[in-house]
C-alpha cells in the first residue's frame, strides 16, 4: 500500500498540539506548485486566533518542532508557512518498489468492491453512419467504464442502440421505392443513409411519403411480419459494420439492448404515472406537468398514443434498476440532451422512485465539421471508420520512412494511428466543442498519444539494453540503493508517479477521462526530462539497478494510464 503523506504530516502536525484535529489538518496541507517551497507546505494563518500569535511565529515554532522527524529532509518557516521536503531517499524506495512490485496492477484500486455501475454509451442509430460525431460517447464512455473497472466497481456496459423510431418507417419505405438487396448486403450504412437521404429529397415534391412512413412504422409498431423483418435485417447488417469500428478500438459491450427493447415496458410507466395521478392532457397527448421544477413539460404520449423517448428512457432506467440493481447509472451523451435528461430523472422522482437521482447524465460538446455541422439527412458526414483507417494508413507511412524496427509494421501502425485519434479525443476536457480536422487528429507532434506511446516504447528499450538479468534483479528490488536517484529529474517523475492512483479517482469522480491524459502527458514529459538528464545505463551496477527501477515503474505507469484510455502501448516504435 502507497503511504498517504498527505495523512503522515497531518499525524505529525496532530502530535506537535497546535490546535486543530487530523481532518482539519489535512484539509489546510497545500502542495506547493513550486518544489523550492518543498513537496508540502501548512499554512498557519488560521492558527492565529487559537494560539493568539502572528501566522510567522506560529510557523517558525511548528518548524522546529517537526523539523527531526525522519520522514522530512528539511523543514522550513517562510512567513506564515511550514515548508516540509520529504526524505528523498525514503520516498524514492517507497514509490518505486510500490509500483514495480504492483506492477500491470499499480492504480487498481477496491474501492468499488461490491458495488454496480451501468454505463451507457455510444448508442449509434441503427441504418444510419457511424460518424466522427459518434467517436465522443464512444471513447469518453469506454474510458470512464475502464477507470471504474480498474476502481473494483462491477461494471456494465450498454450500448443503447437507436433502434427504433419514425426513421424506420422512412427507411423501409425508401428501401421499398428505391432499393435493392444486394446493394445493402455489399454495404449496407452507405446505402441506407444514400435511400434515407433521397427520402428527404422526394418528400420535397411528394409530402405524401411522410404518410406512407408514419403508416409503415404503425406497423412495425403492430409487428406486421415484412416490416419486422425487414428493420431485423437491417438491425443486424448495421450491427456487422459497427462491430468493424468497435474492434479496431478494441471495444466490447454487455448488452446491446437498444431503444425497441423497452416497447413493451412502457405501458406499465404510463400506467403508474396515471395512478399516481401525475398524467395530464394538453391538446390530446399526455404530459407530465414541470413547470414547479422550472422545466417545459414532458411529454408521455402523443396525440395518435404512440410513445416518445421520455417514457423510453424512463421505462430503461427502471428495468435496469430491477435486473441490475445498480448503485450508479451514468449515461454518456451529448450536451444537447441535457433538458431531455432533467425532465426524465425529474419523472422517475416524481414516481416515487428513491434511487432517481444515481442516474447521471454525463454531457459531452459536439464535433462540427470545417465547413459547417454534420447533417444526415443531407449524407453530410465523415464515416468513424474512414478516419480510424486513414491514421492508421498516415502511421504506416511513418514508420516506414523512419525505418522503425518493430515486428508487426501492421499492428504498430494500428496501435498508434487508432491511439492518436482516440488520444486526442480524450485529451480536451468533455464539455468543449470542437472543430474537427484532419490535419489536428494526424498530428504525432507535441502532446499526443503518439508521444506518450513513444516514451512507453522508450522505456521498453532502455530495459531491452539493460538485459534480463539486470532487469530481473532489479525486479525483486534487494538491497536496491535508492539513494543513486535523488537529482530533481528522478524525484519529480516519482512524485508525478506517486499521483496516479489519485487521478484515477479523481477521473472518475469527475467524470473526466482527461484528467487521466493530461497526468499522463506529464509522466512522459517527465520520464523523458531524466532520460535526456541522467546517463541510466551507467557502469557502477548499483546505481544502474536503481534507475532501471525507476524506468520499469515509469514504464508500468504509463501502459496502465493508456489502458485506462483504451489505447495499446506498444513496445517498439
Amino acid at each position: 500500500m502507497m503511504i498517504n503523506y498527505k495523512e503522515q504530516i497531518a499525524k505529525i502536525l496532530v502530535e506537535a498540539e497546535i490546535g486543530l484535529s487530523l481532518e482539519e489538518i489535512k484539509e489546510i496541507i497545500e502542495v506547493p506548485s513550486d518544489s523550492k517551497m518543498g513537496d508540502y507546505a501548512f499554512p498557519c494563518f488560521k492558527l492565529a486566533k487559537v494560539l493568539r500569535k502572528a501566522p510567522p511565529m506560529i510557523a517558525k515554532d511548528i518548524a522546529a518542532k517537526i523539523a527531526d522527524n525522519a520522514l522530512f529532509e528539511k523543514v522550513e518557516s517562510v512567513n506564515a508557512y511550514v515548508n516540509m521536503f520529504l526524505s528523498r531517499d525514503a520516498f524514492m524506495d517507497h514509490v518505486v518498489s510500490e509500483i514495480v512490485k504492483t506492477g500491470k496492477n499499480y492504480g487498481r484500486s477496491e474501492m468499488g468492491k461490491g458495488k454496480k455501475i451501468i454505463v451507457e454509451y455510444s448508442s449509434p442509430n441503427i441504418a444510419k453512419p457511424f460518424h466522427i460525431g459518434h467517436i465522443r460517447s464512444t471513447v469518453i464512455g469506454n474510458a470512464i467504464y475502464k477507470i471504474y473497472d480498474c476502481l473494483g466497481y462491477e461494471t456494465i456496459r450498454i450500448n443503447h442502440l437507436g433502434d427504433y423510431g419514425t426513421q424506420f418507417g422512412k427507411m423501409i419505405c425508401a428501401y421499398r421505392h428505391w432499393g435493392n438487396k444486394e446493394d445493402v448486403i455489399k454495404e449496407p450504412i452507405k446505402t441506407l443513409l444514400s435511400y434515407y437521404t433521397k427520402f428527404h429529397v422526394e418528400v420535397e415534391t411528394h409530402p405524401e411519403l411522410d404518410d406512407e412512413a408514419r403508416a409503415t412504422f404503425t406497423a412495425l409498431e403492430k409487428g406486421a411480419p415484412e416490416e419486422v423483418e425487414l428493420w431485423q435485417w437491417f438491425r443486424d447488417e448495421s450491427l456487422k459494420e459497427f462491430n468493424r469500428v468497435y474492434d479496431m478500438l478494441g471495444i466490447t459491450f454487455d448488452s446491446y439492448a437498444g431503444e425497441s427493447f423497452y416497447s413493451d415496458k412502457m405501458p406499465r410507466i404510463v400506467k403508474e404515472l396515471e395512478e399516481k395521478g401525475l398524467l395530464h392532457e394538453s391538446q390530446g397527448a399526455q404530459i407530465v406537468d414541470l413547470e414547479a421544477y422550472g422545466m417545459p413539460p414532458a411529454l408521455i404520449t402523443k396525440s395518435d398514443g404512440s410513445t416518445l423517448y421520455l417514457t423510453r428512457d424512463v421505462a430503461a432506467a427502471v428495468y435496469r434498476k430491477e435486473h441490475y440493481n445498480f448503485d450508479k447509472n451514468i449515461y454518456v451523451v451529448a450536451s444537447q440532451q441535457n433538458l431531455h435528461f432533467q425532465q426524465w430523472i425529474q419523472v422517475v422522482e416524481l414516481l416515487g422512485y428513491e434511487w432517481a437521482r444515481d442516474c447521471i447524465h454525463v454531457p459531452f460538446g459536439l464535433v462540427s465539421l470545417e465547413d459547417g455541422t454534420m447533417s444526415t439527412r443531407h449524407g453530410r458526414v465523415v464515416f468513424l471508420e474512414d478516419v480510424l483507417n486513414r491514421a492508421v494508413e498516415q502511421t504506416r507511412e511513418i514508420i516506414k520512412e523512419k525505418g522503425v524496427n518493430t515486428e508487426s509494421l501492421e499492428e504498430t501502425a494500428k496501435a498508434v494511428g487508432i491511439g492518436a485519434v482516440v488520444f486526442q479525443e480524450l485529451s480536451n476536457n468533455r464539455i468543449k466543442d470542437y472543430v474537427f480536422s484532419w490535419n489536428k487528429v494526424l498530428n504525432f507532434e507535441g502532446e499526443t498519444g503518439p508521444y506518450v506511446q513513444y516514451t512507453h516504447a522508450r522505456a521498453c528499450s532502455v530495459l531491452r539494453n539493460a538485459g534480463e538479468d539486470l532487469v530481473n534483479k532489479a525486479s525483486q528490488l534487494d538491497n536496491i540503493d535508492f539513494s543513486h536517484v535523488t537529482g530533481d529529474a528522478a524525484y519529480n517523475l516519482a512524485k508525478l508517479m506517486y499521483e496516479f492512483p489519485n487521478v484515477i479517482i479523481d477521473a472518475a469522480e469527475k467524470y473526466e477521462p482527461s484528467v487521466v491524459t493530461r497526468h499522463l502527458i506529464d509522466i512522459a514529459q517527465g520520464f523523458n526530462r531524466f532520460y535526456h538528464e541522467e546517463h541510466i545505463l551507467v557502469p557502477d551496477e548499483a546505481e544502474k539497478l536503481a534507475k532501471i527501477a525507476l524506468v520499469k515503474a515509469a514504464r508500468d505507469t504509463i501502459a496502465n494510464g493508456l489502458g485506462l484510455l483504451g489505447i495499446k502501448a506498444p513496445e517498439k516504435m
